[in-house]
């Protein structure tokens, strides 16, 4: 299950309808108790995917350290990755489930037209993903 600030992920919708046609993406910083995960804030990290901004993200090793570092000012860990699919589900592709770890939470967010549609968040069981509920707070 994940738990997520509402502020947190009003700013999550923002950013992908700011960088829509393209994925946008970046890193849920929380903590973990087992099988919930809960978010206290963001860190927006640009898309490093130089070719196919569109329908891949990418995030730059040197992002993910910054992320790091600014989670432990604050007394968390990195919990999870969002991303958006323009114009597309807000299911995970091939491509996510290359890419994933256990352990974490993946947001999806599906964007139309430039405006969030929808969102859903997944975990990595197993190698496949399985939909987690989506609590907000706050």
């Amino acid at each position: 299950m994940l738990r997520i600030k509402s502020s947190a992920l009003q700013k999550i919708v923002a950013q992908a309808e700011r960088d829509y046609p393209y994925e946008t993406c970046g890193l849920l910083l929380g903590k973990s108790e087992g099988s919930l995960r809960t978010v206290f804030g963001v860190y927006e990290t640009p898309n490093a995917n130089p070719d196919r901004k569109h329908d891949r993200y990418e995030i730059a090793p040197q992002d993910y350290l910054l992320a790091e570092k600014k989670a432990r000012q604050f007394g968390l860990d990195i919990v999870g990755v969002y991303h958006s699919h323009p114009d597309h589900p807000d299911i995970p592709s091939q491509f996510d489930l290359e890419r994933a770890f256990e352990g974490f939470s993946y947001i999806i967010l599906s964007v139309s037209k430039g405006k969030v549609t929808s969102y859903r968040s997944w975990e990595l069981q197993e190698r496949r993903f399985v939909e987690e509920e989506v609590i907000t707070f706050g």
